[in-house]
């Protein structure tokens, strides 16, 4: 589907950019050489381990599962994390019409239903087990527009019997080896008060008994937490956990590049700009992990989020080698959390989503780019990536990094976006390509790999029609290149802030 799209002139990038102002005399230029014959090791794609969504219930839309399907068939998605798999709005507990549950025990038809979805596309759950219950609760206090209850159980011992009947139910439905391969991650961010009004303690407690009950069923199914925001309580929660005999088998956590850096680094702690927060957030609960009692124990990066091409790229190539997985916040627009959206697409920051109705924003655009490189990776200085594939393709993914104005935490909150950056012409010199001449270029930035533009020219719709809509799929593909190296093995790409591009040679 592509075909239609590629570029035969060798100049499109430049005409890009020239139709924004820029003129290539401007451009900073930076090189980044790449030696072809120079493998540094695998290049494991950790970025694909899973991918956000919104809650459990929304997963049941077919609209949900249309991106779902795009997500793991051109981005490689391995599994998806969401809240509320224990929301009253499945009905876990809650009573027929016709009141034939007469035992009162758990009700998993809906649970089925959510991780049916999910294996009918290939995608295995990251299991969230939040949120608590009404019938198990001990207080109402609720989040969100799906009003999950956040509250703790009144009773340990209570929890833990219906986690073990929730998990034996799971192994029944699917199978001891299949479950063996879904993390099990307990509650979500419990050190922040609209998730858990109890405190840190409770929430070990809890740990435990969850863990415990869960692995009751086999033990070797994966348990972890504590799903804190901001790397909080990693240390504590380890020493806790040994101390008392609570069985981990992996850490998770959450950060935001906007987060208050004054919580995830410290008030003493040197400021870091916002591309680096993440990278940095990582190495510090890397090296918590190793130097306490679980040292060596896989990181789960289980939910972040960027909006911006560039950024993606270089949090993932600075954070990949601390992780076990990451999970960006969220693959599709069917978001709900705070209220439902009254727009598609919006003008500044892209927010959560990735992908509405199928429409790809620029930063699903750059997973796509991220699925084409290859398992080895190559030597490569600079801002890049570069990879070799087991058909002994060679792919390089290349961008120009800048800062974004944003408001603290989670992007997406205003509608003006404020980049400080200036583009960059990026020549890409290869060592050891033989009589390779050719390569295929593909972009992504604002306006390529973009629905931006296709949207402003049909008046910035709040609602767009059915037909728009199936426009603004076709319009948001990645722009293809076809270009010629320089005789000398060199490529010149010119990329503007927050842009990226792919390069495979031919």
């Amino acid at each position: 589907m592509f075909d239609r799209r590629t570029f035969l002139a060798s100049g499109a990038a430049a005409a890009a950019l020239a139709a924004r102002g820029v003129r290539a005399a401007d451009m900073a230029v930076q090189t980044v050489r790449v030696d072809t014959r120079a493998v540094t090791g695998p290049l494991p794609h950790v970025w694909e381990e899973s991918v956000g969504s919104d809650r459990a219930a929304i997963t049941m839309r077919e609209e949900w599962r249309q991106d779902m399907r795009i997500g793991r068939a051109e981005a490689g998605f391995k599994r998806a994390r969401f809240h509320g798999i224990f929301n009253d709005e499945l009905g876990v507990f809650g009573k027929s019409i016709l009141e034939m549950r007469r035992n009162g025990g758990p009700n998993w038809l809906n649970v089925h239903r959510v991780y049916d979805g999910l294996l009918d596309i290939g995608i295995s759950p990251y299991v969230e087990l939040s949120f608590m219950p009404g019938k198990l609760a001990s207080g109402k206090t609720q989040f969100g527009f799906y009003g999950g209850n956040i509250t703790p159980p009144t009773s340990d011992a209570e929890f833990a019997g219906f986690l073990k009947s929730f998990t034996a139910a799971m192994v029944d439905r699917y199978g001891m080896e299949t479950v063996r391969t879904w993390p099990f991650e307990v509650w979500n961010e419990p050190n922040l008060a609209f998730f858990w009004t109890a405190d840190k303690q409770r929430y070990f407690d809890m740990y435990k008994a969850a863990a415990v009950a869960i692995k009751s069923v086999d033990p070797r199914i994966q348990v972890g937490g504590p799903a804190t925001s901001k790397t909080a309580w990693i240390g504590d929660f380890a020493q806790w956990c040994a101390a008392n005999n609570a069985p981990v088998d992996f850490f998770a956590t959450h950060v935001y590049a906007g987060d208050d850096q004054n919580d995830v680094f410290g008030k003493d702690a040197p400021r870091r700009n916002v591309n680096d927060v993440i990278p940095d957030v990582l190495g510090n609960a890397r090296r918590t992990i190793d130097a306490g009692p679980f040292a060596g124990k896989p990181l789960w990066l289980s939910e972040w989020s960027s909006d911006s091409p560039a950024m993606i790229a270089h949090v993932i190539a600075q954070g990949m080698a601390h992780c076990a997985g990451m999970s960006q916040w969220t693959l599709s627009g069917m978001y709900e959390e705070l209220g439902v959206d009254d727009y598609m697409l919006k003008e500044g920051s892209m927010g959560w989503s990735m992908m509405i109705d199928g429409i790809a924003k620029p930063s699903f655009n750059t997973y796509r780019l991220l699925h084409r490189l290859g398992t080895e990776r190559l030597s490569a200085q600079g801002p890049a990536l570069a990879s070799r594939g087991k058909d002994g393709r060679v792919s390089v993914l290349v961008w120009n990094l800048a800062e974004v104005d944003q408001p603290g935490g989670i992007p997406g909150m205003t509608a003006e976006r404020r980049i400080k950056g200036e583009p960059k012409r990026i020549t890409l010199a290869f060592d050891g390509i033989g009589g390779r001449k050719t390569a295929e270029v593909r972009y992504v930035d604002w306006e390529r790999g973009s629905p931006m533009p296709a949207w402003r020219a049909m008046g910035s719709p709040q609602y767009p029609s059915r037909d728009q809509v199936a426009q603004l799929r076709k319009a948001s593909l990645p722009v293809i290149e076809r270009r010629r190296l320089d005789s000398d093995g060199t490529l010149a790409l010119d990329l503007p802030p927050e842009g990226l591009a792919l390069v495979e040679l031919l």
